[in-house]
């Protein structure tokens, strides 16, 4: 199995973990319609902490790549930069192994 799996964490800036979710679960929509989308969730903890985390599985990582061309994907991008707090980091990439549901 090829596929590619990119999991990440956005922190929001105090107070913003929200409207910062509800922005990439938008995103989530457009994705959805991507070449080789076969997973892209949002989540985030019950605590007190501003993180957000993304986990998205791709046939491979090109579609991934491609992805941030589909319309409407960089101006979400552009709503979500101001509310992180700091610069986001590279998330992990991941080659699949296997496992139910794939």
């Amino acid at each position: 199995m090829s596929q590619y799996l990119l999991h990440g964490k956005l922190t929001a800036k105090q107070g913003e973990k929200e409207k910062l979710s509800q922005i990439l679960l938008a995103a989530s929509q457009l994705v959805a319609t991507a070449k080789g989308c076969k997973l892209y969730v949002i989540g985030f903890d019950q605590g007190e902490n501003e993180d957000v985390f993304i986990t998205e599985i791709w046939d491979n990582k090109e579609d991934h790549d491609n992805s941030l061309k589909v319309e409407g994907v960089r101006e979400l991008i552009m709503q979500a930069m101001p509310l992180l707090d700091g610069q986001p980091t590279k998330g992990e990439e991941i080659n699949i192994l296997g496992g139910f549901g794939l």
